[in-house]
């Protein structure tokens, strides 16, 4: 049974997998995400923190964790990102230069 639902980031899941004895599953697991894993976990750690302080209502924790994993370069990739909800430039802009000054 499903108790909670909590979007996580790639970077958790590799944490989670280490605490795992291994497996042919678990290797699996792991070459997936390195394939995919494009943060370390102090660098994903930082932006998050970084767009937690913006303390913008429109961010949700599934933003934050969308731009951790696809490091949107410019505002089309925010907005396809957010795209429940309008962003204006300036909101843009501040998530870009998170993401920017992370690199």
């Amino acid at each position: 049974m499903i108790l909670e639902r909590t979007p996580i980031t790639m970077n958790e899941v590799e944490e989670i997998l280490e605490s795992l004895p291994d497996s042919e599953k678990k290797q699996q697991m792991e070459l997936f995400l390195k394939k995919f894993l494009k943060t370390k976990s102090t660098q994903a750690k930082k932006i998050s923190g970084d767009l937690e302080k913006l303390d913008l209502i429109k961010i949700k924790n599934e933003h934050i964790i969308k731009i951790i994993e696809i490091l949107p370069e410019d505002s089309s990739d925010i907005n396809k990102i957010f795209t429940d909800v309008s962003l204006n430039e300036d909101e843009i802009s501040k998530i870009l230069g998170i993401v920017k000054n992370s690199r």
